[in-house]
């Protein structure tokens, strides 16, 4: 089934939107370290942190986007690319809404604008994974269209898990939205 196409609109407020850049990587550090409300605590911090190291804002400035107010303190980001295996896909790999600025759809022009650069590349689909334990991120993204793919087993909420997904003891959750 083809998604309903969403037009990316204007951000709220006095907003700006621009791809990332090398010197951006310090503030996403910080950003990953304090916007989780100390999910996982300083291990989670630094997970988190390392899930983005410098080089998706110098390999993948393109199709990633950051979100500033007028004073430029970070608002949100999403770090996504395009698949170099599979043609027909791209991949939003981390997004981040600063706690103050959740609910004010920043989130969701953020991923209309990936959609919008997916598209236009030729991509079909856009996939993503989340953690389990993250409710958060799995009722947004089937707010914004994705489904959950068959993993190895459900969890006790219906939830299919691929088990050890990046590792021993890390499961995650898969998503595909069709665009």
């Amino acid at each position: 089934m083809i998604e309903r196409t969403r037009v990316p609109g204007p951000l709220p407020g006095e907003l700006t939107l621009r791809h990332p850049g090398p010197a951006d990587h310090a503030r996403l550090q910080v950003a990953l370290a304090e916007w989780w409300d100390g999910l996982g605590g300083a291990a989670g911090a630094l997970q988190r942190q390392l899930l983005v190291p410098r080089l998706f804002v110098q390999h993948f400035a393109d199709t990633s986007f950051l979100v500033e107010r007028p004073d430029r303190t970070l608002h949100a980001f999403l770090i996504g690319f395009l698949s170099q295996t599979d043609p027909a896909t791209a991949y939003i790999h981390f997004v981040g809404v600063c706690p103050e600025g959740r609910g004010d759809g920043v989130g969701s022009a953020l991923y209309d604008r990936f959609f919008a650069a997916a598209r236009a590349a030729g991509r079909s689909q856009v996939r993503c994974i989340t953690s389990p334990n993250n409710r958060n991120s799995l009722a947004y993204h089937r707010r914004m269209g994705f489904r959950l793919e068959p993993g190895d087993h459900t969890d006790d909420e219906g939830v299919p898990v691929h088990e050890d997904y990046d590792g021993p003891g890390l499961d995650r959750v898969s998503f595909v939205r069709e665009l």
